[in-house]
């Protein structure tokens, strides 16, 4: 070790970069920043900041989450644990975002992650924004990139990837669940398949489907009628991961 010269390697930064996505109004919505400072001042970006020079990268995307939401963040089996004990958001990591030129101000990697949670409240800015928002991916994506909201950095791209994740991975897991809050309805569940997937679905055969899922779904023992209409069966999250057979996204 005596022989190796750091300088002898250009310098670079590493960020880590936030999907947040919600279900607002039967919407799927992601968390915008306005940003207050160059570059790209005033444009909208996704919420995000350097990785400190003591701290992991889960342990700075979960310290940005509970800045930038108030949420600490629970992790699924099989991905790196972001903030200890339960918490009330979903955090895993997305894709590694590193082309040269996608800061102006110097070399930087970008780790991105993506965070679902239940309906969330208003967000509140920090840091270097000046303000935040939910916005509905429908009007974020548009139906090409070219219609699409112009956002930060190469942060349309990293937004595009993040709901595609959740949109595909909602059909083999019951990551779906983690837009609920901790008893839910079927045709709660119902409404967030069709706000990630931007489609209509039949509500007797997805009560069907799901119900008939081994360990998707566990009966909590309550009713509500939050809904309207006659008293609903709650239902907790099941212990099962993968879902056999999926729920296989309707073509578009």
């Amino acid at each position: 070790m005596s022989r190796y010269d750091p300088s002898a390697f250009p310098p670079f930064a590493v960020t880590v970069d936030l999907v947040v996505l919600t279900v607002r109004d039967h919407e799927l919505c992601a968390l915008l920043v306005r940003r207050g400072e160059p570059p790209f001042q005033g444009y909208w970006a996704l919420p995000g900041g350097f990785v400190r020079p003591d701290e992991g990268l889960a342990e700075a995307a979960s310290r940005e989450l509970a800045e930038e939401t108030g949420l600490r963040a629970y992790s699924a089996p099989g991905h790196e644990t972001a903030g200890p004990g339960a918490a009330g958001a979903h955090l895993e990591q997305l894709a590694t975002y590193g082309h040269p030129q996608r800061d102006p101000r110097m070399r930087v990697v970008s780790v991105a992650y993506l965070v679902l949670a239940p309906d969330l409240p208003t967000p509140r800015a920090g840091g270097d924004a000046s303000s935040a928002r939910w916005a509905p991916v429908t009007e974020l994506l548009g139906k090409s990139p070219a219609d699409g909201v112009p956002l930060a950095f190469d942060h349309g791209l990293i937004l595009a990837d993040g709901v595609e994740r959740a949109r595909s991975k909602i059909e083999y897991s019951s990551l779906a669940t983690a837009f609920c809050p901790t008893e839910f309805t079927v045709g709660e569940l119902r409404r967030v398949y069709e706000a990630v997937w931007g489609v209509v679905l039949d509500p007797r055969n997805f009560h069907r489907k799901v119900t008939g899922t081994p360990g998707f779904l566990l009966p909590s023992g309550g009713t509500t009628t939050r809904q309207g209409g006659r008293p609903a069966q709650l239902f907790t999250a099941g212990g099962a991961t993968v879902l056999n057979p999926p729920m296989l996204r309707p073509e578009s």
